[in-house]
């Protein structure tokens, strides 16, 4: 989770309000503080994921926490994740198959489209000469 969603506009709103709320006096001891309480934050989440993984005799890091990786790492062995991924897999394969079937059509089609298009246009004709008032009266 990063800050790759926060443009400048936002910055700058940011510290408008930290500038109204904390004073310019002490807004930097405020983003000290702030920080440091951050580095204490994620220490003591790296801390407990390392006692748990020593408590349990197992290398354990966050992503393992989530309930479909656990399922998937430690309740199903590698043959029985390839069974229930096999269908998926064999469907996904048909339909990417057809695709690629439907899109070398497609561009056949537009090939002898823009092919004939160009056989029966021929030479360009000169444009018709337009009546000027002169002509008409």
């Amino acid at each position: 989770m990063g800050l790759e969603n926060l443009g400048g506009w936002h910055l700058v709103v940011i510290v408008l309000v930290g500038l109204f709320v904390f004073g310019p006096d002490r807004l930097p001891k405020a983003i000290s503080d702030g920080l440091r309480m951050l580095r204490t934050v994620r220490q003591m989440a790296r801390d407990a994921t390392g006692d748990l993984g020593r408590e349990l005799g197992t290398d354990l890091r966050l992503e393992d926490l989530h309930p479909k990786t656990f399922v998937r790492k430690h309740l199903l062995s590698e043959a029985d994740e390839a069974a229930l991924r096999k269908p998926l897999q064999d469907l996904y394969d048909d339909v990417r198959e057809t695709a690629q079937h439907v899109h070398r059509d497609a561009r056949t089609a537009v090939a002898a489209a823009n092919t004939g298009a160009r056989e029966t246009a021929g030479p360009a004709a000169p444009p018709a000469a337009r009546p000027s008032w002169d002509d008409v009266t």
